[in-house]
């Protein structure tokens, strides 16, 4: 089974050697202050809570000793974070399957996050994105080709931000000299419990249940644009029983890559308990926290790039941007009027 990460860059070796950070910093400070920038981008399932506004030592306690470890050996500090898997099929929320402006500026603001932490550690960070679009592509209805064809590309934008410190790995890498399906076959094998295990934990778990209900969300949204010559309660069912295998694959690939970057501090696109050993991230800015830029659209209203569905861009009368012959992200001028501003 293959660790090799495909980062695109030159500095790939660069960045696997030690280097000096400042003499004299006490390690365990400046492993607060790497964690304190990471959680000023959390996406938490408990909004509002004490935790919340200000990260107590109990949210950094399962990630300290681990970039501690890093500190003492005077490397980059390694965050590994599944995402980037395909762009939804709803074109309610996207406007087409290859990456745009939401994946750039995705990449861009993780090129920054490591930027930051050079900042406080010397020798900075390095994210690994363990792209799962071949793990569940085939239960969401995408071609295996069009998840190339989106890797590619990102590929293509992780080279041009030419920050050196993003790298890439997938199924294939992880599998190599196989078939998709013999892949999936064996990560569901060798890294899940099953359905009936999952079905009961989404019973009696609470985290389990949130994520099950926020995929289920996802699938009854896309459903009802990908599968209109169904029942309102046909989509339903299917909607369910399609989460609940996404979310059994997506935990086999966590397991997975916990099992092969077991030192790494483990990011989440999902929004996370406080207390977790992952961390809930955000990558663009959004209202929505389970918004990805693969399921949105960047809206830019002159002033901050938002991600945002495509119909809500479209409904507030954005016009849309192309770049490179491909529609890009869109663009509002004047917002609509309130009726309270035209009375």
């Amino acid at each position: 089974m293959s660790t090799t990460v495909d980062n695109g860059s030159e500095r790939v070796q660069e960045l696997g050697r030690p280097r000096l950070h400042r003499p004299g910093d006490d390690v365990g400070s400046v492993a607060t202050q790497i964690l304190r920038i990471v959680f000023a981008r959390r996406r938490s399932a408990e909004s509002k809570s004490l935790c919340d506004l200000a990260p107590c030592a109990d949210c950094f306690a399962p990630h300290l000793g681990k970039v501690i470890r890093y500190l003492e050996a005077r490397v980059p500090v390694h965050f590994i974070i599944p995402a980037f898997p395909a762009k939804s099929r709803n074109r309610r929320k996207t406007l087409g399957r290859l990456p745009d402006m939401a994946e750039t500026l995705a990449i861009e603001s993780l090129q920054g996050f490591c930027d930051q932490i050079s900042a406080v550690y010397r020798p900075g960070a390095i994210v690994t994105i363990c792209s799962d679009g071949h793990v569940f592509s085939d239960a969401l209805g995408i071609p295996d080709g069009h998840v190339d064809d989106y890797g590619d590309e990102l590929r293509r934008i992780i080279r041009s931000t030419g920050g050196g410190s993003i790298g890439l790995y997938g199924l294939r890498d992880a599998m190599p000299e196989m078939s998709w399906d013999e892949r999936r076959q064996r990560l569901l094998k060798e890294h899940s419990d099953g359905i009936d295990v999952l079905r009961a934990a989404v019973r009696t778990d609470p985290a389990a249940l949130r994520m099950f209900n926020g995929i289920h969300r996802f699938m009854v949204e896309d459903n009802a644009v990908l599968l209109p010559e169904l029942s309102a309660t046909q989509r339903r069912n299917r909607s369910k029983e399609t989460a609940y295998e996404v979310v059994q694959r997506s935990q086999a690939w966590s397991s997975l890559m916990a099992e092969i970057f077991p030192d790494a501090v483990r990011l989440s696109i999902h929004p996370q308990a406080n207390h977790s050993e992952k961390i809930g991230f955000h990558l663009l800015r959004t209202q929505d926290s389970w918004l990805t830029p693969w399921h949105g659209v960047v809206l830019d209203d002159g002033a901050n790039y938002t991600l945002v569905k495509r119909m809500h861009a479209e409904e507030l009368g954005a016009r849309v941007v192309w770049r490179n012959s491909r529609p890009s992200h869109f663009v509002l001028g004047t917002r609509p009027e309130t009726e309270a501003q035209r009375g």
